[in-house]
């Protein structure tokens, strides 16, 4: 009986070639197949590595029609690698049908990692790491992307996302509209590439100075937006609620410190606002 191949989901580099891993340059020259989005942009980098594996379309396009052959060809035993134009697979590229199916089957699916383009960003961009949100790209119309702007709005978690060149303006504009001018941007270009750029301003001092410098409207692009910062001397309508219903049956001191605890408010800041209103 034949043994089944392996799947490897081999990353590629997102700019600079020398980011191209020894294990991927290994893996690339030992499988049977190379699976790419682009065989043409991976010819360039394959070339580049001399390695010489034959190399097969598979993208957006063509991956629901050819995922179950590339699978029948792991079963009889061939190894395959699946590569992407840049970075890492799956990452807003095709292979989710692939890895599902060969998951289903018993495959053996194993990554291979190295660059992506959203980490590679983050790491670099001063914003809070302990948790963020990988949104992808953002809704090309302007009602739709303003509408997931509104959902995230108060998400405490920075926010990581691609965008195209010919969008940037309206977005950070929609950027403004939605999460005020304040709100803090960090703007990666062309990571490692000649022109790599960083930039962390405002939303509106990053709408200025994007619109008045065309260079920065060129290249691969990753947008983070700092997560929301919630006023700690902030007060809904909820709280005044909670804090007035206490206040009738408790001191106003007991009821400002229970209503501080329910709502995450200072203790302190609801007894001002008692004594104001008169409780």
């Amino acid at each position: 009986m034949t043994s089944c191949g392996t799947l490897y989901i081999v990353a590629t580099p997102i700019g600079n070639l020398a980011d191209m891993t020894h294990r991927a340059i290994t893996i690339l020259n030992n499988v049977a197949l190379i699976c790419a989005e682009d065989t043409r942009n991976t010819g360039r980098l394959l070339k580049y590595y001399e390695v010489t594996t034959p190399c097969v379309a598979f993208h957006d396009h063509n991956e629901q029609q050819k995922t179950a052959l590339m699978v029948e060809k792991l079963q009889s035993g061939s190894d395959l690698a699946l590569v992407s134009d840049a970075g890492t697979p799956l990452i807003n590229d095709p292979g989710y049908r692939l890895v599902n199916l060969c998951r289903k089957e018993g495959v053996n699916v194993v990554p291979v990692p190295g660059a992506c383009a959203a980490i590679t960003a983050l790491c670099a961009a001063g914003l809070a790491t302990d948790r963020f949100h990988y949104e992808g790209f953002f809704p090309p119309k302007t009602s739709a992307r303003q509408q997931l702007l509104q959902s995230l709005k108060e998400e405490s978690a920075t926010l990581v996302f691609y965008e195209s060149p010919h969008r940037i303006l309206d977005t950070l504009a929609d950027i403004v509209t939605v999460m005020g001018p304040d709100r803090p941007l960090v703007l990666a270009r062309e990571l490692t590439k000649t022109f790599e750029t960083f930039a962390s301003k405002s939303a509106s001092e990053m709408l200025q100075w994007v619109g008045d410098d065309h260079n920065q409207q060129k290249g691969e692009m990753v947008l983070m937006i700092a997560g929301y910062q919630r006023d700690p001397d902030a007060v809904s309508h909820e709280v005044v609620q909670t804090l007035t219903l206490l206040s009738q049956e408790l001191p106003l001191k007991k009821a400002a410190a229970l209503a501080a605890q329910i709502h995450g408010n200072k203790k302190n800041t609801l007894y001002k606002l008692g004594l104001s209103l008169g409780l």
